[in-house]
Formats: C-alpha cells, structure tokens, sequence
C-alpha cells in the first residue's frame, strides 16, 4: 500500500503531467489559430521537457519502490536531463522582450551560463548511465544547484524592470528547482523527510506555472487555478471541521458506533457541499480580481453606456464599443461587420471558438451587425461569463442603434416634411403675388387709358413709367424685399396715378430712413396705397390726402414694423367695409400672405368712417436684411 508520501509524489508527479500538456496543447493550438504568433521554439521546448521529465518520474518512483529495474536507469538518465535543461529555457524566456530577440551583452552572457550548465549537467547524467553509476549524477546536480543560484541575482538586475509579481514568480520558481537539485544530488544519501522529498521530486510545478502565468495567464486560471483553488479550500474546509468539530463527538476507537457523532459528521458534509457554490465563487473573484486584475464587468458595460449614450451616428458607435471591449476581454482586435437579413430570416447565431468568437447585435431593421473578437492574449477563451457580457453589451448596443435610427428617421422626416412645407409656402406666396401683379397692371392701364383720351403727352410719359415700373415688380422673384425699395414702387405708382388726377391727389410720406432697411413681403404695402387711391380719394370731387408712414414700437415679442396708410377720402362704413374685405383682391391677399408669412406674429387692421376716409394699418416683425441673403427685388433674374 502507497504511504502518504508515496501517494503525494504520485499525484505531484500527475499534476505535472497535466501543467505541462496544458502547456504543449496551448503552444501548438496558438500557432495553427489563422493570423496566430506561430509557433514558439522556447514554449514547445518547455512543454516537452516538462512532460518528458514527469512521464519519465512517474515509473521510475513506482518501479523503485516495487525493486524493479527494467528500464529505470535509462529513464532516470533522461528525466533528470530533461529537468535539467528546464530552468535554462525558463531563464531565456524571463530574458526575453516581446519575444523578440535577446541582443544585449549581459542577457546573452546569462543565458549561455544556463544552457551550458544544463548540457553538462546532462552529459554527466549519460556518462553515469553507461558507466553503471548512481543516477542522477550528484555532481550534475549539485553544479546545476550551484550555477542558478550564481544567476540569481545577475537575472535580478536584468529584469528590474518587469512586474514585481512576474519576478517574484520567476525567483520562486529558480530557488525551488536549486533546492530540488541540491535535494536530488543526494538521493541515495539516504531516506530525506517528507517535505524534502516533494520539493525535491517536484521542482518542475513552479517552473510550470511560472511559464503558464507569463504566457497564458488566462487558461492557467481559467481551466486549472480556479479548480485547484476551489478543490484545495473545499478539503480545507472539511478537514478543518472534521478536526474543531467532528473530533470532539467521534472516538478514534468506535467511529460508526456514535449516533450523535455520525449525524453531525454527515451535516458537515451536506455543508460543505452547499458550501462549494460559493467557495467557487469566491476563488473565482479571487483569481480574476487579485491574479489576473480582469476589468469588472459591470463597471464597463456602464462606461460603454455613457460613451454611447450621445453617439449619433451608428458607425461611430461601434468603432467606440469596438475600443472599449479589446483591453477589457484581452483581445487584439475586435471589429464589426454589417451583415443583411433577408426578410423572415433571422441572423446568423452567435459563435464561440478557441480563439475568439462572433456575437450578433439585435437590432430591429433587417440589416444587423456583429462583433467578432479575435487574437486573444494569455491563452484566454471566452467562458460563460465573457458571453454573458458580450451578450449583454450587444444587447445595450442593438438598443442604441434602434435609438439613433428613430432619431436620424425622425429628423429626416422633419426636415422633408420642413422642405416642402416650403416650398408649399413658396408656391403659395407666388400665387398670391401672382393676384397683385395683374390687379395693380388693370389698374395702371385704365389710368393710361383715360389719360390717352385727354392727354397724349402725359399718357406716354406714364407708359414709360409703367413700363420701369414692371420691370422692377417683374424683376421681384424674392420672398422680402426691403421698406425702402417698396416705397419706391410705391412713389413710381404713385407717379402715374398723379398724372391722372394732378391736384387732387396729395401725398405725404413719413418714413425715417432708418426703418428703409427692414424687410417685409414684396407688394404688400403698394395694394394699401392702391385701394387708398381707387376706392377712397378717387370718388371725391375735391380729392384727398394720402399718408404714408412707418414707426417701430416695442412688446413682449420684440421691436414690431408699424406701417400706415391713411386717406381722407370718401370713407365706407364697417359693412361695407367687411363685404369689400371679403371681395376685394388686394386685402385679401395681404391677409392670406401675412398669415403664410408670419402666423400670428403679423395683423391688418382697417378703421373708415363716411366723409372722413380710412386708415389700414400693417403691423409684423421688425426685421434687418440679412446681409448673407439680399433682396431679391434689387437684382435681375
């Protein structure tokens, strides 16, 4: 039957067996991953050392113990070989940079010290094989004891500047195979304690795991240390209680005779059993937090939030997440894609592999997106809670993306709803200047026409006016135009009608020249003094006067136009002057283009009275010019 040392030397010698085909499963699958780093001589020569080293162990202990010879001499020979050039490769991967070549003088000179003293050490391992001596050579491995303890502090100063918990690791690691060494140099010396035993048979677990944490932190945590953690705290637990508790109701002569004893013994291990979810736990947090230092989760699906929350465009938004997520899952690159769906076709389903995975992004159009992670560092995988964050953050992205498609479909629709308001508006203006221009043109040409049957003369000289001043209405395409360009229509209109009733007509125009730069609808102020002619000085024998003037006056809504147009003609009374509200062209027309103009912003008001004449006052928004956008009345078409 195996002692208790015999049986840790067993499963020490078996772990190392596990560590070390880890490690060559890791290095061979890396190198064949598409746009992987390749194989690496100094892991694979590593893994295959170790392996050899501890398959080579493991019958050689058992076969000893049983007095069999057989093969055990040449295994020895081979084991304690390939154990001895173990510490050398682990020295040159520590000197290496990125693994780049190691080029300065010192690490050069570090490095070959340690392959020479394992190739000695080795040589005198066969010399002692074929010469029938002791193996392993006590003089191999007491030089080999003596050159990494040498090493030590030169291999100190040339990694000052890595991480204090890889040196550390790395100086473990070195000073347990010295000892093992030192230990194993005397191995026929004879029988050592129990401690010095093991440490002395299993001098390549540190070696192991100091490889595996520098160069696949990840899988080392996530496929062995958290399990033996896990497992080590569970026998903890139990054999901690077993001794406080289960002792004191369980005599070492009668164990099943105690009722009472058996019970609390059973309950221990129902406890212990519920227990282990949250011991998994525990060393989970232990291993991601206080080893591995990976990011919490929480904390960065909430800055992906903020970052994201403003983001209105969608590409934009992922090249962001794309960013966030690479340092947090370890990962070299991670990239999306856009990926069509059909309609009644879902999309394709996530994908989870060694190297990496795909999630889909779900979004309610059909054209979707998808992250794919690859070239993840430290032999890392994506677990279940890597997917259930990858899950998540798709889930909050897909949402966003909906969000910034309404608000990009809203607005687009705003603004072509915007657009041809516009233009609606734009057709609607020309359609009611459109009704002044051949009004005011009827008019104009009745005048001339008069004016041909009492004065050729002046009928010509009015023609030419009418003909500068169609020009200038025709030449008017703009929406505003400005106070003082309209009076001059207004004078030049004016000026033909004054040829028609000479002396009867008297005009007095009061506008500052400080208001003549405001803007205002073309044609609306000319129909005013057009109707103040026609319907109110024109049926007076005696004619009338014509008041034109304009003040600004501020309210609540800002400095406001106020423009006047009085007469002292015939007058009409407030039916009349309803019904020729309601039929009249040129007020209707005002009314309707003050209320596409301006809304509410924008009033006409008329006051007559008989025998005493009419007053209309215009009141709208007192509003510059802008300079980036002249009247259109002033310029040609």
């Amino acid at each position: 039957m195996l002692s208790v040392g015999e049986l840790l030397n067993v499963i020490g010698l078996s772990t190392g067996i596990v560590l070390y085909a880890m490690l060559l499963a890791m290095v061979v699958g890396t190198s064949r991953r598409p746009g992987g780093p390749g194989l690496d001589p100094l892991l694979l020569a590593t893994a295959l050392l170790g392996l050899v080293w501890n398959l080579g162990a493991l019958p050689v202990y058992e076969l000893l113990k049983v007095g069999m010879t057989g093969p055990a001499p040449l295994l020895t020979a081979i084991g304690f070989s390939a154990l001895g050039f173990l510490p050398a490769v682990v020295v040159h991967s520590v000197l290496r940079r990125d693994k780049g070549h190691v080029r300065d003088r010192l690490p050069v000179l570090i490095i070959g010290v340690a392959y020479a003293a394992s190739a000695a050490a080795a040589f005198l391992h066969a010399t002692a094989f074929f010469e029938l001596e002791p193996l392993p050579s006590p003089t191999g491995m007491r030089m080999l004891t003596y050159v990494y303890v040498a090493l030590a502090l030169p291999l100190a100063l040339v990694t000052r500047g890595q991480q204090r918990a890889r040196r550390a690791l790395w100086a473990a690691a070195l000073s347990v195979f010295a000892v093992s060494s030192l230990h194993l140099s005397q191995f026929h010396q004879g029988q050592p304690s129990l401690a010095v035993e093991l440490l002395g048979h299993h001098a390549s677990l540190p070696l192991a795991l100091a490889i595996l944490y520098q160069d696949f932190p990840f899988a080392l945590a996530d496929l062995f240390l958290k399990r033996a953690l896990t497992l080590l705290l569970v026998v903890a637990t139990a054999f901690v209680t077993l001794v406080t508790v289960g002792g004191q109701w369980t005599p070492s002569d009668q164990p099943l005779e105690n009722a009472t004893g058996l019970a609390i013994l059973l309950t221990m291990w129902v406890g212990t059993a519920l227990l282990y979810p949250r011991m998994r736990a525990l060393t989970g947090w232990f291993v991601d937090s206080v080893l591995l230092r990976r990011p919490d989760y929480a904390e960065v699906r909430a800055t992906i939030a903020a970052r994201i929350a403003n983001a209105d465009d969608v590409h934009d938004l992922l090249d962001e997440v794309c960013r966030l997520l690479g340092p947090a899952l370890s990962a070299t690159r991670v990239t999306w894609t856009t990926q069509p769906t059909a309609d009644g076709v879902d999309a394709d389903p996530s994908e989870f592999g060694p190297g990496g995975g795909t999630i889909d992004i779900p979004v309610a159009e059909r054209e979707h997106y998808r992250l794919q992670v690859s070239g993840l560092t430290g032999g890392r995988r994506l677990l279940s809670d890597d997917r259930a964050f990858l899950e998540s953050v798709a889930l909050l992205v897909g949402r966003r993306i909906d969000a910034v498609r309404i608000s990009r479909e809203r607005y687009d629709r705003e603004l072509r709803e915007q657009e041809m308001a516009a233009l609606a508006t734009q057709a609607e203006l020309r359609a009611l200047r459109s009704q002044v221009n051949p009004h005011f043109l009827f008019n104009a040409l009745t005048t001339i026409g008069y004016l041909i049957q009492t004065s050729p003369t002046r009928a010509l000289d009015t023609l030419m006016r009418l003909t500068s001043l169609l020009r200038a209405v025709l030449r008017s395409e703009g929406e505003y135009t400005t106070l003082g360009r309209e009076l001059e229509l207004i004078e030049s209109y004016l000026d033909i009608e004054h040829a028609r009733f000479e002396e009867r007509l008297r005009v007095t125009v009061r506008v500052p020249d400080r208001l003549r730069h405001l803007r205002l609808p073309p044609l609306l102020l000319q129909p005013l003094v057009e109707n103040a002619v026609k319907h109110g000085i024109a049926p007076e024998r005696r004619g009338g006067d014509l008041l034109i003037e304009a003040h600004t006056e501020e309210s609540a809504a800002g400095a406001r136009l106020v423009l006047t147009v009085r007469d002292t003609g015939a007058g009409a009374s407030e039916p009349e002057l309803r019904r020729g509200r309601e039929a009249g062209v040129g007020l209707r027309n005002i009314t309707q283009r003050l209320a596409v103009q301006y809304g509410e912003a924008a009033t006409l008001s008329l006051r007559s009275a008989p025998g005493i004449g009419t007053t209309a006052t215009l009141t709208l928004p007192a509003e510059p010019v802008d300079a980036r956008e002249p009247a259109a009345t002033g310029g040609a078409r």
